[in-house]
């Protein structure tokens, strides 16, 4: 069973962790940390959540890490473990909720896939049998006061 290992994390927070993948999300998506309703808040309350993937772009980056995922997976080391890092400004609101996602996606699991909106990426996963290690390395630290 191949193994995808997803790590979320803040730039403003260390350097980024050792991924065959890392996607840096800090200048392209809209940072609900600007937002002060949200600021204190994280991935994993609804709000920041339904924030960040209403963010143009945000579906389709999913989608496509999740191709990337497949290449990989197809590719001659596809026994070994792959790493993805999605990275942002704290590792609060946007890595982390697109962790989230793309390991409901990676692991089938449509009922929480649902809750981001991509329940119909997540179906295509459900008999892969993909084992998925979801690790947020800065989702409890401190909002960095910038």
């Amino acid at each position: 069973m191949p193994a995808v290992a997803i790590t979320s994390f803040g730039y403003l927070h260390g350097p980024q962790p050792d991924a065959r993948a890392c996607y840096d999300l800090r200048h392209q998506f809209r940072d609900p940390h600007l937002r002060p309703e949200l600021r204190y808040l994280t991935a994993r309350d609804a709000p920041v959540r339904e924030a960040v993937m209403a963010t143009d772009g945000v579906l389709a980056l999913v989608h496509a890490i999740a191709a990337t995922v497949d290449a990989y997976l197809a590719g001659p080391r596809q026994d070994e473990p792959l790493t993805v890092a999605l990275g942002c400004a704290g590792g609060r609101h946007r890595s982390a909720t697109v962790a989230d996602a793309l390991a409901a996606v990676l692991s089938g699991d449509t009922k929480t896939a649902a809750a981001y909106r991509v329940a119909d990426l997540a179906e295509r996963y459900k008999e892969r049998g993909l084992a998925v290690d979801l690790h947020h390395r800065d989702l409890d630290k401190d909002v960095v006061d910038r």
